[in-house]
């Protein structure tokens, strides 16, 4: 993390508010710091190496502390040795790594306590001859006396590394909630100041009263949903009153349009659509093509060669040119890191032309591709952050258009360290990351769904990059596709209940006050539209502005 200035520090202990019990926080900053390029040398451990400062590192610089381990059944030895761990710390763990004799490998962090093993708290593609960054973390069931970290090569081969700067840093729970808060109250809010000025004299009016309230939220938050929103005004009440984006679960997929080869219809999604636009909601394309051939039409899969590329030709023009401006985003190329039905029956290059066509035919809209697997865990070897972003990269290297990250999210116990180091990796690239389809597995109870969707929630709340948030809880009568918000009668449940409570934390609300001396009024807002309401003796005067990001302070002068 960058050097904090004294007065922005006096702003986070002003800004943390019940978060915040003592006059002077003295626990640590979270350390947003990532690298996403192999080095010839390592960086200094973050955190000075944390609770491992003491006990593996020497004196000297980066380059002295260097271990140079061997495996011995795919286990580097030796293991970092880890004292007192305690379920109620949040643990963030980072490393450098160097191969010695391989060109390349996917290096992954493990955790092994007295009662369980962690399989994956980070991973890293390693290189021979330069130094990678792996960045992750846990969070303990139980505690433990005595615990171990070890890398292991992902593919089952063993291999020779070189370990350097590594650094454990816990965070209570609180500590944790206060560094989020942090980047709420700097990242998601600004400072206001509303001027009232007489209009005849331009004089300042001391005790004007003034009534703020947010109309818009500048932050898209939202779910999927589902034709079961047509002609269901209790639905419709029930999200517009909560969301300001949306997706369509299935009604925009290829399988869904044109069933049949030659039969195109888009009603059912025009029907969507017309919901949307009258609401005022912005809304992502999902998607143009779908990597996994089971999901692909049937019809689809016995094509080849010239018959295979007249089709999603024909698809990418009929889509585009029905919703063209429309969508805020479109999902080109679904799942691209777990399959890759197009690239085999039509060459590496399949990818390129959906990317350069759909860009070509709506330029305007923020190109994505979309994942499961990458922040919801880094076990999966498909999805793991350093392959999501090599093959950003190598979209670029191809002139490609690609500018959004999209990241599924369907997680079952999230692990909310690991969630922010992937979220840190990804942001070094400077492109617009979105949650897109945030659920948590219908396997845990209502409780647990709740509890961990407020921590998912709030994880990407608090990452600056992350630009949207979109629920995969679109309702339908048998039951959600992992988890609901609602019961049949649009009564909330356990997680309906957490969102309605994070969305009313997340906005201004109606702020009151009377302007001073200079006839000045000051507050911190969430970044939005504002309607603004001004009395001064028998005079009144209404308008609106708008609040963006920005380090600066934002002044209007109002008069009446």
């Amino acid at each position: 993390m960058q050097h904090i200035p004294f007065h922005s520090l006096i702003l986070f202990f002003l800004l943390i508010g019940p978060y915040f019990a003592s006059p002077f926080y003295d626990g640590p900053l979270y350390d947003s710091s990532a690298h996403t390029e192999c080095k010839e040398k390592p960086e200094e451990p973050l955190y000075g190496g944390g609770v491992l400062k003491s006990e593996h590192l020497s004196r000297g610089g980066a380059e002295d502390k260097i271990f140079s381990p061997h495996f011995v059944n795919n286990s580097y030895e030796p293991p970092l040795l880890l004292y007192n761990l305690t379920q109620d710390n949040i643990y963030s763990f980072s490393a450098w790594i160097r191969l010695k004799d391989s060109s390349s490998a996917m290096i992954r962090a493990t955790v092994e306590t007295e009662k369980e093993t962690y399989n994956c708290i980070g991973t890293v593609t390693a290189k021979r001859g330069c130094w990678s960054f792996l960045k992750g973390g846990f969070v303990l069931n139980w505690p433990s006396n005595l615990s171990i970290i070890f890398f292991q090569n992902a593919n089952g081969k063993n291999i020779n590394i070189d370990v350097a700067s590594q650094s454990l840093q816990p965070f209570t729970k609180q500590q944790w909630r206060i560094n989020q808060q942090y980047i709420i109250n700097t990242q998601r809010k600004r400072a206001v100041t509303i001027h009232v000025s007489d209009s005849g004299s331009g004089r300042r009016l001391q005790g004007a009263s003034i009534s703020v309230e947010q109309i818009s939220k500048d932050f898209p938050f939202g779910s999927a949903i589902a034709k079961t929103i047509l002609g269901n005004l209790p639905y419709q009440n029930w999200f517009v009153k909560r969301f300001n984006a949306a997706v369509f679960e299935n009604e925009l997929k290829w399988y869904a349009t044109e069933t049949d080869e030659g039969m195109v219809n888009y009603t059912i999604s025009d029907q969507m659509l017309q919901f949307v636009r009258t609401n005022n909601i912005v809304a992502r394309g999902h998607n143009i093509f779908w990597e996994d051939p089971k999901y692909t039409p049937p019809w689809v899969l016995n094509l080849t060669g010239i018959q295979l590329q007249t089709a999603v030709n024909s698809r990418i023009q009929s889509l585009m040119s029905q919703y063209k401006d429309e969508f805020i985003h479109w999902d080109v190329s679904n799942e691209l890191l777990h399959f890759d039905f197009y690239e085999q029956r039509l060459g590496l290059d399949a990818t390129f032309h959906f990317f350069k066509t759909a860009h070509e035919s709506d330029p305007l809209a923020t190109l994505f591709m979309n994942d499961f697997n990458v922040v919801e865990t880094c076990g999966d070897v498909n999805s793991t952050v350093d392959a999501y972003i090599s093959r950003i990269r190598e979209l670029q290297r191809n002139g490609i258009f690609m500018d959004g990250i999209g990241l599924e999210g369907h997680f079952t116990i999230p692990n909310p360290p690991l969630i922010r180091a992937i979220l840190d990796k990804l942001a070094t690239l400077g492109l617009p990351i979105w949650l897109t389809e945030v659920d948590i597995s219908k396997t845990l109870d209502r409780d647990a769904q709740a509890n961990y969707l407020e921590e998912v929630l709030r994880e990407g709340f608090s990452h600056p990059s992350v630009n949207g948030i979109m629920l995969w809880t679109a309702f339908h009568p048998n039951g959600c596709y992992q988890m609901c918000l609602t019961d049949n009668d649009f009564k909330n449940l356990e997680a309906g209940d957490v969102v309605d409570k994070l969305l009313e934390e997340w906005q201004s609300g109606r702020i009151e006050g009377v302007a001073d001396l200079h006839g000045s009024f000051s507050f911190y807002g969430f970044l939005g539209e504002y309607r603004i309401s001004v009395k001064y003796g028998n005079r009144t005067t209404e308008s609106t502005f708008s609040l963006s990001r920005g380090r600066e302070t934002r002044h209007f002068t109002i008069t009446i």
